[in-house]
């Protein structure tokens, strides 16, 4: 069982929104890796429902259960932690099967809100958000300033067709953020069941993968679909965590005003998508 979206060995997400946002001069920009989570307390043991949903069943088939719920879902929500390039990453945004998604993401001290509809990704950042995120595609300060003074405070709009517009696309594409979960099936061996417990106050089948130093947690849920609610890594190189939650609930955006947006073509109209 793999994160959602990424590597085939390095469960990534794609945090292309993040660093996307610098597309008007520096292009699309690299996914993410997971970066370290943040401690919290370990989640008290939670005993099964009654029946247990899932007795009787091989890891790998409640694996196959959890994958086939979540793909289906028509949106969900994602929220964790991530590193592109050394930078932390926090994204927390709702995406649905019709291209539709909006959330926040931060990059450092930086953070910006992010909202697309019709195929037009809108992105409005503060300060640090837009420098850091330029300053880290290689962008000098000659050319960061300038654009800082024309969309502070205002949304920037990239329209398909402009620069970085096709990541924008996969990040809010529900198909494309769950391709990590894998629909053969080839990367469910070896895995166990491991205590149940509770997210968010839901009851949880837990499932774990070891490669090495590092340890995957896959829960599952036990009420209702068996949707896969959380995934944690520990150990080895990329330990992290993600949350899925509000499974088909509708993902409503709305377009900024017209007049507190700026258009990407204002920055760079020559860049290639």
């Amino acid at each position: 069982m793999r994160y959602p979206s990424g590597h085939p060995r390095r469960p990534r997400l794609r945090a292309a929104a993040v660093v996307c946002a610098a597309v008007a001069v520096a292009g699309p920009a690299p996914a993410a890796a997971w970066a370290t989570a943040p401690q919290t307390p370990a989640r008290a043991a939670a005993p099964a429902p009654s029946p247990d949903p899932f007795d009787g069943l091989a890891p790998d088939r409640i694996a196959d259960k959890a994958v086939d719920a979540t793909r289906s879902a028509d949106s969900l929500r994602m929220t964790g932690r991530v590193v592109a390039d050394g930078q932390r990453l926090d994204v927390d945004f709702s995406v649905d099967d019709r291209g539709s998604c909006k959330g926040r993401v931060g990059i450092d001290d930086g953070t910006a809100e992010l909202r697309r509809l019709d195929g037009i990704t809108y992105m409005k950042g503060d300060e640090a958000f837009w420098r850091t995120s330029m300053t880290s595609q290689g962008v000098p300060e000659s050319r960061i300033a300038p654009v800082i003074e024309l969309i502070q405070g205002r949304w920037l709009k990239i329209a398909p067709g402009q620069a970085g517009s096709g990541d924008l696309s996969e990040v809010c594409d529900l198909d494309s953020l769950l391709d990590g979960l894998g629909k053969d099936g080839s990367d469910r061996a070896g895995l166990t069941r491991g205590p149940d417990a509770e997210v968010d106050g839901t009851p949880v089948a837990t499932l774990v993968e070891k490669d090495g130093d590092e340890t995957t947690t896959v829960s599952v849920a036990q009420e209702g679909e068996p949707y896969v609610r959380e995934v944690v890594r520990t150990g080895g190189d990329e330990p992290g965590t993600m949350t899925l939650s509000d499974f088909d609930r509708p993902v409503k955006v709305t377009a900024p005003p017209a007049g507190e947006t700026v258009d990407l073509s204002r920055l760079d109209p020559g860049s290639p998508v």
